[in-house]
């Protein structure tokens, strides 16, 4: 099997590497979601070390940068309340968090999660958090240049080994909503 994308040399369908995905992420990808089975999902085996993104840029190929998106856990606050949300966005974007995640949350404050809350909440490696098998309280929020994207390499729920999905696949996943200017 060879890669959507990329230059990956361990390519097998996420199907048949369960095993090396966290539960959470192994559950959905086993179920699939909306109309996506998962015998469309790769997986690509890759070196923990490597797992950052302009590392892995650098040794699987330039391209990587505009086709990878990245998930990231924010905590929103109004009055006494506290939601945890997912907002994914291409790797050469930042997130608006002050802007379109407060707006759309409809927070006073929001900030970057911390790392034990993102690792518990998740039930998976910090540096690997993955849009598939997230908490379904959670709002995931995504930037439509991700949705518009053929294929995503995303995270598999650990460091080690990433999921390439089609992009529309991402904006089937339960609770997804499309957020304009989420990356910038």
């Amino acid at each position: 099997m060879r890669a959507p994308l990329g230059s990956f040399e361990d390519v097998s369908s996420a199907a048949d590497r369960l095993d090396l995905l966290t539960p959470p992420v192994a559950d959905v990808v086993k179920a699939g979601w909306g109309g996506f089975t998962a015998d469309r999902i790769v997986y690509v085996d890759t070196d923990p070390a490597i797992a950052d993104t302009a590392v892995l840029v650098e040794h699987h190929g330039p391209e990587l940068l505009d086709r990878s998106a990245n998930c990231l856990v924010v905590k929103a606050k109004r009055g006494g309340v506290t939601t945890l949300a997912a907002c994914v966005v291409l790797s050469r974007a930042r997130v608006d968090v002050n802007g379109a995640v407060r707006r759309h949350l409809d927070a006073r404050r929001v900030t970057f999660a911390p790392v034990d809350t993102v690792v518990d909440g998740t039930r998976m490696e910090y540096g690997g958090i993955t849009p598939v098998g997230l908490p379904s309280e959670w709002p995931l929020l995504l930037d439509p240049a991700v949705v518009d994207e053929e294929w995503v390499l995303i995270g598999s729920g650990r460091r080690r080994g990433k999921l390439i999905v089609p992009g529309k696949a991402l904006a089937a996943l339960p609770g997804a909503v499309l957020v304009e200017g989420l990356g910038i």
